[in-house]
């Protein structure tokens, strides 16, 4: 099959019905998919809609190569981790189906990323090698094609300077930071932003405590002068993106569901409006495993959207022993 066929889905059938092809495609060529699926005792003759397909745990990118493929890898991406801890690594073999699915994603909230300046404050990220966000946030710079479009590191002053000045100007902004640095420059500098929407790309990557959702975008509107605050919901061990454009309510992009697994069954997804473990079906990860099973916490709506609650302690996760694969 052709995995750019994701990206020209138009209704829920024709969603579940290439989910479910390429439920059994990686079955049959992603080694440890399929010795999981084995652990569950689940075989593709066992699976007749998408809620029975198993969730492979997002800590398997951690400690195995999740492949479908034995071609080259072209880029490997990496997550962040503290000292001593494993950090996960998500081998792509094509790098273009990456690059068409963010893009693609972007256009499908955002449209054209030509009508924007886009402003990034991602110190966190831009200090280490091998982040996603990086290298889908430098393209989409380049696809801007705007001289003032571009990163800033810890240069808050050049940052609040470029921003009054496109803002008087009446341009298109995004500024898309991650949360502790967002929270930097609004203690440095106040704004009254018109023609700008702030997207943050969640974690406080140890610089700062922790703050629920709503807490950090109380803080943010009343700094940036605005009445919502957009976010970001990816990570590396996706090739797709889910957004949110205010009070933490996320849509995803045609190709990408989320579902929610109960916390205390792993196997039982749950109904709308109740909290369990996020699920995520990202068929952009063709060429690894498209069906992950995350430490986030959250709930669905009846809609299709979704938001983050939390994340689960270590406690919390129950089939642990299917960890020493």
């Amino acid at each position: 099959m052709d995995p750019s066929d994701i990206f020209n889905i138009r209704s829920d059938e024709e969603f579940n019905r290439l989910t479910l092809d390429i439920f059994k495609y990686q079955h049959e060529n992603n080694d440890v998919y399929r010795s999981f699926c084995d652990l569950l005792y689940v075989h593709p003759s066992d699976v007749s809609k998408i809620e029975d397909i198993p969730f492979l745990p997002i800590e398997f990118f951690k400690s195995r190569e999740v492949l479908s493929s034995t071609k080259n890898t072209q880029k490997t991406f990496t997550s962040s981790g503290t000292t001593g801890n494993t950090t996960s690594k998500h081998h792509v073999i094509d790098i273009q189906l990456y690059e068409t699915s963010y893009l693609k994603g972007f256009e499908h909230f955002y449209g054209n990323v030509e009508d924007y300046t886009i402003l990034a404050l991602l110190p966190s990220y831009l200090e280490r090698e091998g982040s996603s966000l990086i290298y889908m946030v430098q393209d989409l710079i380049e696809r801007s094609k705007n001289k003032d479009s571009g990163f800033y590191l810890n240069n808050l002053s050049a940052l609040n300077e470029k921003l009054s000045a496109l803002e008087a100007s009446r341009k298109k902004i995004l500024l898309i930071g991650v949360s502790f640095a967002l929270l930097d420059l609004i203690e440095k500098y106040q704004f009254q932003l018109e023609h700008t929407f702030v997207m943050e790309t969640g974690g406080m990557k140890g610089r700062r405590k922790e703050l629920i959702r709503t807490e950090l975008h109380q803080l943010l509107k009343k700094g940036f002068g605005l009445d919502k605050i957009h976010s970001e919901y990816g990570m590396t061990e996706l090739l797709s993106q889910a957004y949110s454009k205010g009070e933490g309510i996320f849509k995803c992009p045609p190709w990408m569901k989320i579902l929610i697994r109960d916390p205390q069954d792993p196997r039982s997804i749950q109904p709308s409006n109740k909290t369990g473990g996020i699920n995520v079906i990202d068929l952009a990860n063709f060429n690894s495993c498209s069906f992950i099973a995350t430490q986030d916490l959250g709930k669905i709506y009846e809609d299709g959207e979704f938001e983050v609650v939390g994340r689960f302690d270590h406690a919390d996760i129950r089939g642990c022993n299917l960890m020493v694969l």
